[in-house]
């Protein structure tokens, strides 16, 4: 069973039709909205401040979102994906983005909608990373632009698996 856990009286609220997997750990002011998936050891920790995930987002195995007491929340849009072991702290993500596998996001750093950071990345405090563009590397950097709508397209089809992904779990039948 995961641990869903109030702290400093808030209790983290969990929208309709979603998966948390049994290690997850979800903890304080969490608010999660509908059809999202929340994977294998991932670490919500809304002890020091607020995070607010949006519908359809999938955050993926072994994934940190945390923030810092006082000056930074978290704000992920709907259908974004987050990678496997990426680490969010106290950043804000807009609708449609991809933060690939391993990437670290840092405070006050915004992800404009339909952005992909990279696998790896690492996006610095208060960089914008700019609508439907690619961003890679130590600190991460402009790669280049995408068209909005392949961005579009290929960051919802890719929300749109995981939802399908987490059926098979929900239903107790992971074939």
């Amino acid at each position: 069973m995961a641990i869903i856990k109030p702290l400093r009286g808030i209790t983290p609220k969990i929208g309709k039709n979603c998966f948390i997997a049994e290690t997850a750990v979800i903890i304080g002011d969490v608010e999660i909205g509908d059809d999202c998936s929340i994977w294998y050891g991932a670490v919500l920790r809304g002890d020091v401040n607020s995070i607010r995930i949006g519908n359809r987002v999938n955050i993926q195995d072994n994934a940190v979102l945390h923030t810092t007491y006082q000056k930074t929340t978290i704000e992920v849009g709907d259908d974004v994906s987050i990678g496997h072991g990426v680490i969010l702290h106290g950043a804000q993500v807009s609708r449609g983005a991809l933060l690939g596998m391993g990437c670290t996001v840092m405070d006050n750093a915004k992800v404009g909608e339909g952005a992909i950071v990279a696998a790896n990345a690492l996006v610095l405090e208060n960089t914008v990373v700019e609508p439907a563009c690619v961003y890679a590397g130590v600190p991460a950097r402009f790669v280049k632009k995408v068209a909005p709508e392949l961005s579009r397209e290929t960051n919802e089809r890719i929300a749109r698996n995981y939802l399908f992904y987490s059926g098979w779990y929900k239903d107790g039948d992971a074939k």
